[in-house]
């Protein structure tokens, strides 16, 4: 089948991607000529584990194609899908003004019958503008369908490859039966596909996000709480995660969650609850929490500093809103320094994948490290906010000679404390006891 994507970020990418190793011709569409050039090139304008080799496999194949010419991949294609941003605005509320208007592009545009798939995520009822929008402009016959993604940061080729459900919003027929046509691969080995209506497509995308939020946000409560009363978060954490209703994901205690997804789905969600005259009470509880969450360790910082940190050398290990990724959008890292500059500290920092997206956004308000250890030199502190695996076995004795004091402030709790124990430094985790 061929297919045309609208918007090349990372669902659109992901997607389309994913879509072409599935057998199908894609056709990507973006406004920005020089990203178009890049990929025609072969170059991959994301980090994400696994997607360039699946990503140059398809264009060597002459599946995958990329565009500025969004008629031109519109005349080709009898699927349409919607990639593209819904960035929250002041009010939390998700901006439709991009899908709205390639929706107008599309109505002037189409010549013959077309499904309109919304892959973006974006509140219920959109389905329905979308819908009129494209009639406004046109008599020929179409289709819009919600089919919302479920991709993870670091493992986006790993779920679209192996979803664990497909997700189709439609009450047409014929929609329905092309869409089962597209993932039909997916049905031969036992992935469902389950169909329901527009609106309560849109609702599962914004509620399944926000029930993951709420319950990495009580797992940080509860940490909160075990160093109240003296108990082991880890512990406990095992004794949760065993019991099969609750399960063992999402349940790791840390400094908050970020990223493109969660904060926003959690904004817009308790923003249209609001339109509608509804409180999302545990929502606005959840988003207030994790904000707090997010510096918790500042505090913590400053008391082992007896309250001043002016001058203060601090190595921050981590930039990225969690390991894998390079997106640092509501990273914990960045209201971190935010805070820590102000208070008069310096930073160092290391993130080999995510320091390129930080410098855009920070220049040199803070130094950067060439590796984990060259950001000790001379450091007061290390401060962890991201949890990429090469900092999960460090050498210890290394640090010691490196640093000019032995604190770490872990906000991904890296270490198991046996690991740290005797190692001679001050250790505050998230949820357990603190080493002196």
């Amino acid at each position: 089948m061929n297919i045309t994507i609208v918007g090349t970020g990372y669902v659109g990418l992901v997607t389309g991607t994913t879509l072409a190793e599935l057998g199908n011709t894609v056709y990507c569409v973006d406004i920005d000529a020089k990203k178009v050039a890049r990929m025609k090139q072969g170059s991959v304008p994301i980090y994400e584990p696994g997607l360039e080799e699946m990503f140059l496999r398809n264009i060597q194949a002459q599946r995958l194609f990329f565009t500025t010419d969004i008629k031109e991949a519109l005349d080709k294609s009898e699927v349409i899908y919607l990639a593209l941003p819904t960035p929250p605005g002041e009010d939390g509320s998700a901006d439709l003004s991009y899908v709205i208007s390639v929706a107008n592009q599309i109505g002037e545009m189409m010549t013959d019958y077309k499904v309109i798939v919304n892959k973006s995520t974006v509140p219920v009822g959109t389905a329905d503008k979308v819908r009129e929008t494209i009639a406004a402009k046109t008599k020929i016959p179409f289709d819009v369908v919600s089919n919302p993604e479920f991709l993870r940061e670091g493992f986006a080729v790993e779920d679209s490859m192996n979803p664990a459900r497909v997700i189709v919003g439609s009450e047409s027929e014929k929609a329905q039966e092309v869409m089962a046509k597209i993932y039909q691969p997916f049905t031969n080995t036992g992935i469902p596909i389950i169909f329901m209506d527009e609106k309560s497509s849109e609702l599962t995308k914004y509620a399944a996000n926000s029930f993951l939020a709420v319950k990495i946000t009580f797992m940080n409560e509860i940490a909160n709480y075990c160093e109240k009363v003296g108990a082991d978060v880890d512990k406990v954490r095992l004794g949760m995660g065993s019991d099969d209703r609750i399960g063992h994901r999402f349940l790791f205690p840390g400094i908050g969650y970020g990223g493109s997804c969660f904060p926003k789905d959690v904004k817009a969600l308790i923003k249209s609850g609001k339109q509608e005259g509804f409180d999302f009470q545990i929502l606005e509880a959840t988003e207030e929490v994790n904000q707090n969450q997010k510096i918790i360790l500042v505090s913590e910082i400053e008391k082992y500093f007896k309250g001043n940190i002016e001058g203060k050398k601090i190595a921050l290990w981590g930039l990225a809103f969690k390991a894998n990724t390079d997106d640092i959008r509501e990273a914990s890292s960045l209201d971190n320094i935010k805070i820590l500059l102000e208070k008069g500290a310096e930073i160092t920092a290391y993130d080999s994948i995510a320091e390129d997206n930080v410098r855009q956004v920070l220049g040199d308000q803070i130094s950067y490290a060439k590796d984990m250890y060259s950001a000790l030199e001379g450091a007061d502190c290390l401060l962890i906010a991201t949890e990429w695996s090469e900092f999960k076995n460090p050498n210890f004795e290394l640090m010691a000679q490196k640093m000019k004091n032995k604190a770490i402030f872990d906000g991904r709790n890296m270490f198991a404390l046996e690991q740290v124990e005797d190692k001679g430094f001050f250790y505050k985790s998230i949820g357990r006891k603190t080493l002196r």
